[in-house]
């Protein structure tokens, strides 16, 4: 049964921010959970300590048992979380052009009645088309929010036996591959095979992000390691879009990424690969740069949803002899292909734009990505680049026409990057060299045969993501598939 239509009047009086809230509270419900679950963990221990009879076995038995509930109670907390969490974020793009189009409607003497008709005079409809335009997309916007919200909610209650899994996919399964192993199952039985095996499916590329993202919230309670407490508070953090926790290794320096909105259901994804020295204790600040992307492209384009992921897939250099190697680059450029791949095979509906945007030495990692045939990605960014691998926008598998770069006049990048063949062979009447860089070509030289975009003088290497200067609307609208 479908429930009351979605009319100007009731989006009119719609406040995004108290579902926003039940999300909330269903997140902390499943903290509240995983403290209870800790708690019984510890009571095993405690009873095989003093007896170890049939009654110590049958016990633990029982509490093994309702640690599985509570973690299956916690992925539905979970689930309602995420459902409600978009739900609340679309329903905020609806009500930003609802009041886009009464702004407009007071600036050209128009009045909009209760129905959601908009009136004025002959003279005035091109103001009508528009503002009745953001009208119409702001309640297509919160009725398909409304019933994808609808239907998700729907299917919590359904609770199976728990499924028998004889055999996952093998290690070296693609992403569509293992999709359609996870397709195979019912979305409860998804539920439980979350609770029993989360490592299977907390790393692997094909499983949809909103799963990878429960995996890894519960296997993240056991894990320790610098960074991981601000981790943690973002993932609980109701400020700002949802973060799905897609990928996190505690290895060396360790590795992560977060979604901020869930890319499976956006219309645009924008990749951020960081560059040296990111890491987990680094963490805060690159996901700030990549939540300031998303956010802005939201405010130009309320009509259509844009998730931000960090990737921080790969070992970034900790210090300059290692940045001057594309070692860690090349290695890194396997796994970024193969995300990029998933994201196009988990994606809900019709394909998203997908943006993949490299900043420092991150630039050389999607460079290195985009120099082979296959690589899932729209359109390159390449920011503050130390080179992309290549001398050519020809020579990486994307359109010349969908490379864009930008290098600030202030970032130290183009000083400290310089090719060695400027610094070791004197001028003795070659071709001029001077926007070599030490992995190739400069991307904002004209010879390089890219895009350029304008970002503010005082960028540096760090800046280009300050709100309110050109670089950020620029990115903003390099997401939305728009020229900057």
């Amino acid at each position: 049964m479908s429930g009351p239509a979605i009319t100007y009047a009731r989006l009119r009086v719609t406040d995004p921010s108290r579902w926003l809230a039940t999300a909330l509270a269903w997140r902390r419900w499943a903290t509240v959970a995983g403290v209870l679950g800790a708690d019984l963990g510890r009571i095993p221990a405690r009873l095989r300590a003093s007896w170890s009879g049939t009654a110590t076995a049958a016990a633990v038995t029982r509490i093994d048992g309702l640690r599985r509930r509570l973690a299956l109670f916690r992925v539905l907390c979970w689930r309602a979380d995420q459902a409600l969490s978009e739900f609340a974020a679309a329903l905020g793009r609806a009500r930003a052009l609802l009041d886009r189009a009464r702004a407009g409607a007071r600036r050209a003497g128009l009045s909009i009645d209760d129905s959601g008709t908009v009136r004025g005079r002959p003279t005035e409809q091109a103001a009508v088309r528009s503002v009745a335009a953001d009208l119409a997309t702001a309640l297509e916007v919160a009725a398909e929010a409304d019933a994808s919200a609808a239907a998700r909610l729907a299917g919590f209650a359904d609770v199976p036996p728990t499924p028998v899994a004889t055999s996952f996919p093998a290690c070296t399964a693609t992403p569509a591959e293992a999709r359609r192993w996870w397709d195979g199952w019912t979305p409860a039985e998804r539920n439980w095979l979350l609770v029993t095996d989360p490592d299977a499916f907390a790393g692997a590329d094909g499983i949809p992000v909103a799963d990878r993202d429960i995996a890894n919230r519960l296997l993240l309670d056991d894990r320790r390691g610098e960074g991981l407490d601000r981790l943690r508070a973002r993932l609980a953090d109701d400020s700002g879009p949802r973060a799905y926790l897609v990928s996190l290794g505690l290895d060396g320096d360790g590795s992560a990424v977060v979604a901020l909105g869930d890319p499976d259901r956006a219309s645009h994804i924008l990749t951020h690969v960081p560059g040296m020295t990111s890491d987990l204790a680094s963490l805060g600040g690159e996901l700030t740069r990549a939540e300031r992307v998303a956010v802005r492209a939201g405010e130009l384009n309320p009509g259509r949803s844009t998730s931000a992921v960090l990737w921080l897939g790969y070992d970034a250099p900790d210090f300059l002899h290692e940045a001057f190697s594309a070692r860690q680059a090349v290695d890194g450029s396997a796994g970024l292909r193969r995300f990029q791949e998933s994201l196009r095979v988990t994606h809900d509906g019709p394909p998203a734009h997908q943006t993949l945007l490299g900043h420092s030495y991150g630039s050389l990692v999607v460079g290195t990505a985009a120099a082979t045939e296959g690589l899932a990605a729209d359109r390159l960014v390449f920011v503050g680049s130390p080179g992309v691998g290549v001398d050519s926008a020809a020579d990486l598998r994307v359109p010349a026409d969908q490379i864009w770069s930008t290098t600030s006049r202030t970032d130290v990048i183009q000083y400290a990057a310089v090719s060695p063949r400027e610094l070791l062979i004197p001028d003795l009447g070659l071709p001029d060299r001077s926007h070599d860089l030490w992995f190739g070509r400069s991307p904002v030289d004209t010879g390089f045969g890219g895009r350029v975009f304008a970002s503010q003088a005082d960028a540096g290497h760090l800046g280009y993501w300050e709100p309110g200067r050109p670089a950020l609307d620029a990115l903003a609208r390099l997401t939305l598939g728009e020229r900057p």
